[in-house]
């Protein structure tokens, strides 16, 4: 019999499947099932019961959440293979001025003034703006593993070294913080099983010394006694 179930909701570009390897590994008794999410409704899916931790891209609104930053994501602009870009191993901000850049509606980097030139549309989704690249109706800035995740063989990418980038967290709601999901905060953080929950040890079993025997009454004085003569040769005959 398993306890109930462990879900784990995740956004486009995080790749979870590592850790659930872990948690199948260290606590067998309790299925871990990913949910994926858009990254626009994933505080939702934790706030409304569908999801009992989150791997999410910050900023998100934390009220009512515990939120710890796990890592920073490359930001890269997405382009054909044959753009003026690929001749360069890295770009910059001012080396997109002339190109027009699209602003999907789900993008997840937090910009200030928006690189290039406006796109004559803006699409709803990251993976409609990857066609749009493909069609030659611009060039998208994401982080580097939508850009993995979106691989078209007519398209490659190079980082943007000037950008906003996208900072990936483990969130969940702070008044359900449960065993289970420390459990998933020590895999994450790639703690050893002994200290993945972070819950206090078990106090370690004192061994017994083992107390010196007592001799008899008089042992010692017999033993003093017979020395003397233990060490005397027989006489001979």
């Amino acid at each position: 019999m398993t306890d109930r179930e462990f879900r784990v909701a995740y956004v486009p570009g995080v790749t979870p499947a590592k850790w659930a390897r872990v948690w199948a590994e260290r606590v067998p008794g309790v299925p871990l099932t990913l949910v994926p999410v858009p990254a626009a409704e994933a505080v939702e899916c934790l706030r409304g019961g569908g999801a009992d931790a989150g791997l999410v891209r910050l900023p998100v609104d934390r009220e009512g959440l515990s939120v710890i930053p796990l890592y920073v994501e490359t930001t890269v602009v997405v382009v054909p293979k044959d753009h003026l870009v690929t001749a360069a191993d890295e770009v910059t901000v001012a080396d997109l001025a002339a190109d027009e850049v699209l602003h999907p509606m789900d993008d997840t980097l937090r910009w200030t003034t928006l690189p290039g030139l406006p796109a004559f549309t803006r699409p709803e989704t990251t993976a409609e703006a990857i066609e749009l690249v493909a069609a030659g109706a611009g060039l998208l800035l994401v982080p580097q593993s939508l850009a993995r995740l979106y691989h078209r063989k007519d398209l490659t990418y190079r980082p943007v070294t000037d950008t906003p980038q996208s900072q990936v967290a483990l969130a969940w709601p702070a008044e359900a913080t449960t065993d289970q999901v420390e459990d998933f905060i020590g895999i994450v953080r790639g703690r050893t099983p002994n200290s993945s929950r972070g819950r206090a040890p078990a106090p370690k079993t004192e061994k017994t010394r083992k107390q010196p025997r007592t001799p008899a009454p008089g042992g010692s004085a017999r033993r003093s006694a017979q020395t003397p003569r233990a060490r005397k040769g027989r006489r001979p005959r």
